[in-house]
């Protein structure tokens, strides 16, 4: 652990907590932005080999890996894909399936029936209306079956370099324990959250923030006594604050299990996550 995180664990400060007992001053807008951009560079330092955590090779993996990973892990869509892949590898592939053979080849990620109708409807988009590719711009994605703007922002960072902000439940959760907003509503807090941060940060920031709701952050028991930026979280102290109790809280590479992808990429440190059906 380094110096950094040795001191985020010991005698706690935050912008937010005020000194022997007295009323903290409210945090004005401009010392808002530099602490929420300080978090990005250290969250940057914590995670550089943040990446999304759904294994795929080409743009319409991706989005059919996305559309899945709705209600459920991206571990156990990674477990599903390559069987649906395998069988069905282009969009006009999957157009033509039968629907039931799709069901059964999915059913691990739930709500296999409504899942199954819009990979097999935006399949269906894809080759009449896009030649069979995947197209790049966010008004095409939102339109196909099935795709909103969180999926369409994941395919369009991940598949395309366009920058685009993710707000799903772990970013959405975030942004509002550090008092970067308090909207509740996904494309409010997008707009919010564009306003802090250049447009070229908005990718890996949203690796970045998930990672860490991921790994340490958790919604129902934060690791707050093994987290690395708790001198600059408002909400210190939600969570376990004892160090050696919050490592036992770590999730994936973190506290050393694997991680989500099959196939993560090069310069992960963690291990595989196991294939459907075997035992790690």
């Amino acid at each position: 652990m380094s110096g950094k995180e040795n001191s985020a664990v010991g005698e706690q400060s935050s912008p937010t907590r005020g000194k022997r007992g007295k009323t903290p001053k409210p945090e004005t807008r401009l010392a808002m932005v530099r602490r929420a951009r300080r978090i990005n560079r250290e969250l940057a330092e914590v995670y550089p080999y943040a990446h999304p955590e759904l294994d795929f090779e080409n743009a319409f993996q991706l989005l059919i890996a996305t559309v899945l990973s709705a209600q459920t892990t991206d571990l156990r869509v990674n477990q599903t894909t390559p069987a649906l892949f395998a069988k069905y590898p282009t969009p006009e592939d999957l157009a033509a399936a039968d629907p039931e053979a799709v069901e059964e080849i999915i059913r691990p990620t739930g709500f296999f029936r409504a899942k199954t109708k819009s990979i097999m409807g935006l399949s269906a988009a894809l080759r009449d209306d896009f030649g069979g590719e995947v197209p790049g711009r966010l008004e095409d994605l939102v339109g196909l079956p099935g795709v909103g703007r969180k999926t369409a922002f994941v395919v369009l960072g991940n598949a395309f370099g366009v920058p685009g902000i993710t707000v799903d439940t772990h970013f959405m959760r975030l942004a509002r324990r550090w008092k970067w907003t308090d909207q509740d509503d996904p494309v409010k807090i997008e707009a919010e959250i564009a306003t802090i941060f250049p447009k070229s940060e908005w990718t890996m920031l949203s690796h970045r923030v998930i990672f860490h709701g991921r790994r340490i952050c958790h919604a129902r028991r934060p690791a707050c006594g093994a987290c690395p930026i708790t001198h600059l979280c408002p909400a210190y102290g939600e969570g376990e604050t004892d160090p050696e109790k919050a490592r036992k809280l770590l999730k994936y590479e973190k506290g050393g299990q694997p991680g989500q992808r099959l196939k993560p990429p090069p310069d992960y440190p963690g291990k595989p996550a196991p294939a459907l059906g075997a035992i790690g």
